[in-house]
């Protein structure tokens, strides 16, 4: 079975604009990404900031460095399917907040939330984030 066509009249047919948020998609690179556990215990040390989305750890590294970024959910927070879209959620607003909200030379990691993370209103976790960042 063949799938539909798409209507010729769609605002994007033959338009090579990138869809809404794409084009900030290189803001974090990939070494600006935690994956050390060191790093992680680290940042548990540092202030934290509890919204009701997700957990903000902090830990100023004391350099000029870009900012570093990670992500983490535990178990609690549901199976390997809701931890995942958890994950994703939480990088998609560090991708859009972080760039513009945070500071150099600082570590950042986002907890996520029982039932909280992967459910909230995406607008509501940017508003948590711009929140987070401006109490720290």
């Amino acid at each position: 079975m063949t799938p539909p066509e798409a209507p010729a009249d769609s605002a994007r047919a033959g338009s090579d604009q990138p869809r809404a948020g794409l084009s900030r998609l290189a803001s974090l690179k990939s070494d600006q990404i935690l994956k050390n556990r060191a790093d992680f215990l680290r940042a548990s040390r540092g202030p934290r900031v509890v919204t009701p989305g997700f957990v903000l750890q902090i830990r100023s590294r004391g350099d000029d460095a870009p900012l570093r970024v990670g992500f983490t959910c535990s178990k609690k927070v549901g199976n390997a399917v809701a931890r995942n879209r958890a994950k994703r959620r939480l990088r998609e607003i560090a991708r859009l907040e972080l760039p513009e909200h945070g500071a150099a030379g600082t570590d950042y990691v986002l907890i996520g939330r029982h039932q909280v993370t992967a459910t909230r209103d995406f607008e509501q976790m940017r508003a948590d984030l711009r929140a987070a960042l401006s109490r720290k």
